[in-house]
C-alpha cells in the first residue's frame, strides 16, 4: 500500500531543494552540475557517486539542456513522473519569471557588466572545483581510469565540436570495457526507476512525433503560436552541447526573420547570464517580447519538452543496461571519461572567464575553502560571491 504522507512529503521535498537550486545556481549547465552534486549526492545522498555519473553521461548523449535533464531525472527516481515535474518547475520557474518580468519591464537595461555577476562567476569555479575533486577521488582511483580522465579532458578542450563529447563517452566505455570487463562492481546501488518500459516508449514515439508534425501544423494552419512552438521545439530537439549552444541558434531563427530586434535581443542575452537556473529560459524572454507573458510560459514548454521526452524515453531502459553485469566496465570507463570533461568544463568556460585577476584566484580560494573544508551551505557561498563580487568592482 502507498504511503501517500511520505509521497507528498517526498514531492514538497523535491521542490524545495530544486527550488533553493533555482534560486542559487549561477554559472551555466556545469556549475549547475556541481550544485546538483552538492546538493543532491553530498548533503542528501539521492543519488551515489557512480549512479550520478552515469545519469550525467546519459543526458550529455541527449539534445537539450543537460544540466535541466539530470534534475528532471533525479526528480523522476525519486517521486515519479509528478517528481520529475515538480524538480523541473522548481528549478526552471524562478529565471523564467524573472526573464519574462525582463521583457515586459526592464528592456534594454545591460546588467551583463556588473560586479555582483562576476561574483557569482567566481562562486561558480569554487562549486565545480569542489564536486570534481569528490567525484575524481570516486570515480578514478586507479592509473588506468585516472588516463582516461587526462584523455577526456584533452580531447574535450582541443577539438571543441559538439561531438566531442559524445565521442569521448563512447571511445571510454569501449576502453572500459575492455580493461574492466572481468571486474565486479560490489558498490553500484541498484534502484528501480518508477516510469514503464511502455511510458517511455511513447515519450520517445511522441518527440519524434512532434518534430515531424509542427512543421506540417506550421503550414497548414498558419498559426504564429504554432510556428513559436514549432521553433522552439526543434531548438530544444536538435541542440547537442548545452545553453551556450542554443542562443546562437534562438539568434538565427528569431532575428533575421524580424520577430525580436537585435538589441532586444542581446538585452536578453546579458539578461539570461545574470539569473540563475538553465541557459534554455532565454527562451521565456524571446517568447515574452514576441506575446507576453502568455507567449514566454508557451516558449519555455517548447523548449524543454524535448528534453522531459528524452528522459522519460531513455530513463527505464537506462537502468536496465546498468543493471547488466557485462556493462560495468563501460560504465567505469564513462565515468571516468564525465570526470574529465567536467574538468575540461571548468577550465573553459568557468575558470576563463571568471579569473581575470590573482585577487580573482584568491576569493575563488576562500570561497573553495569555505565549501569544502568549512562545509558552509551553498547559499552563503552565493551570498559571499555576491557581496564579495560588488566589492571587487569597487576596487
Amino acid at each position: 500500500m502507498i504511503d501517500n504522507r511520505s509521497l507528498f512529503k517526498t514531492w514538497f521535498e523535491i521542490f524545495l531543494v530544486s527550488l533553493k537550486l533555482g534560486l542559487t545556481s549561477f554559472g551555466g549547465p556545469i556549475a549547475h552540475l556541481g550544485y546538483f552534486h552538492e546538493e543532491y549526492i553530498r548533503r542528501r545522498k539521492s543519488l551515489d557517486e557512480k549512479s550520478y555519473a552515469e545519469l550525467v553521461a546519459l543526458c550529455q548523449f541527449l539534445p537539450g539542456p543537460a544540466s535541466s535533464q539530470v534534475g528532471i531525472g533525479i526528480g523522476i527516481m525519486r517521486g515519479g513522473l509528478l517528481g520529475g515535474i515538480i524538480s523541473f518547475l522548481g528549478f526552471t520557474m524562478p529565471s523564467v519569471i524573472a526573464l519574462i518580468i525582463f521583457a515586459l519591464l526592464i528592456g534594454e537595461l545591460n546588467v551583463s557588466d556588473m560586479g555582483w555577476i562576476h561574483g557569482l562567476k567566481i562562486v561558480a569555479v569554487a562549486v565545480v572545483a569542489h564536486a570534481i575533486l569528490g567525484m575524481a577521488k570516486n570515480l578514478a582511483p586507479d592509473l588506468t581510469r585516472k588516463a582516461i580522465v587526462i584523455f577526456a579532458l584533452a580531447v574535450v578542450l582541443l577539438w571543441q565540436t559538439v561531438y566531442a563529447q559524445v565521442g569521448v563517452i563512447l571511445i571510454a566505455g569501449l576502453i572500459g570495457y575492455l580493461l574492466y570487463k572481468e571486474k565486479s562492481d560490489d558498490h553500484t546501488t541498484y534502484f528501480k526507476v518508477p516510469i514503464s518500459k511502455k511510458i517511455g516508449l511513447f515519450c520517445i514515439t511522441l518527440f519524434f512525433g512532434l518534430l515531424i508534425l509542427l512543421p506540417i501544423l506550421r503550414e497548414a494552419f498558419a498559426s504564429p503560436f504554432v510556428e513559436m512552438f514549432d521553433r522552439f521545439y526543434r531548438a530544444g530537439s536538435l541542440v547537442f552541447g548545452g545553453g551556450h549552444v542554443v542562443l546562437p541558434l534562438l539568434e538565427r531563427e528569431f532575428v533575421p526573420t524580424n520577430f525580436i530586434s537585435e538589441g532586444a535581443f542581446l538585452a536578453g542575452y546579458g539578461a539570461t547570464q545574470a539569473v540563475p537556473g538553465p541557459l534554455f529560459t532565454f527562451a521565456a524572454y524571446i517568447g515574452a517580447v514576441m506575446d507576453g507573458w502568455f507567449g514566454g510560459i508557451l516558449a519555455t514548454i517548447a523548449i524543454f519538452l524535448p528534453a522531459f521526452l528524452l528522459v522519460l524515453g531513455t530513463l527505464p531502459f537506462w537502468d536496465i543496461v546498468r543493471r547488466n553485469g557485462k556493462m560495468k566496465g563501460v560504465f567505469m570507463g564513462i565515468n571516468a571519461a564525465v570526470v574529465g570533461i567536467l574538468i575540461a568544463a571548468f577550465y573553459n568556460p568557468i575558470f576563463t572567464s571568471s579569473i581575470m585577476e590573482p585577487i580573482d584566484f584568491v576569493f575563488a580560494v576562500i570561497l573553495f575553502s569555505m565549501l569544502s573544508y568549512w562545509k558552509i551551505t551553498p547559499w552563503i557561498i552565493v551570498l559571499t560571491g555576491i557581496i564579495g563580487g560588488t566589492l571587487l568592482s569597487m576596487m
